[in-house]
């Protein structure tokens, strides 16, 4: 799934007009330069509604030991889908925003995660997607991470969609 032009944003709301790698480079410069050693966390989640799905996904910068921020953007499908289908959806979002900034990353020596909001007990219906999920993930290269250990997605996204 291709999206066309994000909106990316903060927390605060300041909506930013350049593409996001422009963004994520900027915030990497100026805190490396403040000397942080820095990590990137990419996670999407979703909030099912009777007519469509809404969606967000979020770039969280850690900053080791000292906190971290957030760039957001959200989208709206335009009707709604099956469990499974939604969660792959949600992780190809983010694999989309990892695979653009990934190189970026390489360039500044900055670590990636990817954050999966798949539950890793099967007791619990978005555990259907887990295995496909994380070999989507995995299989690009990047480092999986799925519930409890997956914030981005969790927790960021969650707050925002």
């Amino acid at each position: 799934m291709k999206i066309a032009q994000q909106q990316w944003r903060n927390f605060s709301g300041k909506v930013f007009d350049q593409p996001i790698t422009d963004i994520v480079e900027n915030a990497i410069i100026r805190e490396q330069k403040a000397g942080y050693r820095l990590k990137i966390c990419v996670g999407s989640d979703s909030q099912a509604y009777k007519s469509h799905v809404e969606y967000a996904t979020v770039i969280v910068v850690l900053r080791e030991g000292k906190g971290g921020f957030m760039f957001m953007t959200n989208y709206k499908g335009t009707k709604r889908i099956g469990i499974k289908e939604r969660m792959l959806k949600e992780v190809s979002m983010s694999v989309e925003v990892a695979y653009s900034i990934c190189d970026l990353l390489d360039t500044y020596n900055v670590d990636l995660e990817v954050h999966a909001d798949i539950n890793t007990d099967p007791k619990f219906q978005s555990n259907a997607a887990l295995k496909d999920a994380m070999g989507y993930i995995l299989g690009m290269g990047f480092v999986f991470k799925a519930k409890p250990y997956a914030f981005a997605s969790s927790s960021c996204a969650d707050k925002v969609v």
